[in-house]
């Protein structure tokens, strides 16, 4: 049977299972990654590209977060499936992911510092040793956010996530591959 081209459309998503841990503190962009679908792309009643079929795509940013500020951001894209044997090229919307804000926990870590100092230095000197113990617990809190304050994005090994494609993927099938009824 001589095969088909059968177009899915734009905007169609494709659920795909990553083989290894993406992540902002390991991945840098242009990194290669691959996938499996996790469902068969149907058009017209045929699978057009099965589900297993092995994807490929890279990293665009990634981008861990400031010790104080500033969010992490980890923005990867599919380039290739393969289906019947040949690799064909698709084009997909970046799947990114971007950290929470800095701010709260900031605020609990310079704030926590400020009020415990605060309190140790007031109950030591009375109100000099207040505001003596205030601003060095806002110094040691301000220290201690600046240590642990990296944020990273990871998409964990064997995640399912879903990439949309922005042009339509046209493949060839044959005849006589799963038709559905």
């Amino acid at each position: 049977m001589r095969p088909v081209a059968i177009a899915v459309p734009a905007g169609s998503v494709l659920r795909v299972r990553i083989d290894q841990e993406l992540s902002t503190k390991y991945s840098r962009p242009g990194d290669r990654f691959t996938g499996v679908l996790e469902a068969p792309l149907v058009r017209e009643g045929a699978v057009v590209v099965p589900k297993g079929a092995v994807v490929s795509g890279h990293v665009l940013t990634a981008h861990p977060s400031g010790r104080l500020k500033g969010r992490a951001v980890l923005s990867v894209t599919l380039d290739t499936c393969r289906v019947s044997g040949r690799e064909v090229a698709l084009s997909t919307s970046p799947l990114t992911r971007v950290s929470g804000s800095h701010r709260k926990r900031n605020w609990a870590w310079i704030g926590g510092g400020s009020g415990t100092g605060g309190l140790v230095g007031g109950l030591v000197a009375g109100p000099v040793g207040f505001v003596a113990g205030a601003a060095s617990g806002a110094v040691a809190g301000t220290a201690g956010a600046v240590l642990t304050g990296k944020k990273e994005v990871s998409l964990p090994a064997e995640s399912v996530v879903g990439f949309t494609l922005r042009s339509p993927l046209t493949a060839p099938i044959n005849a006589r591959v799963s038709f559905r009824s």
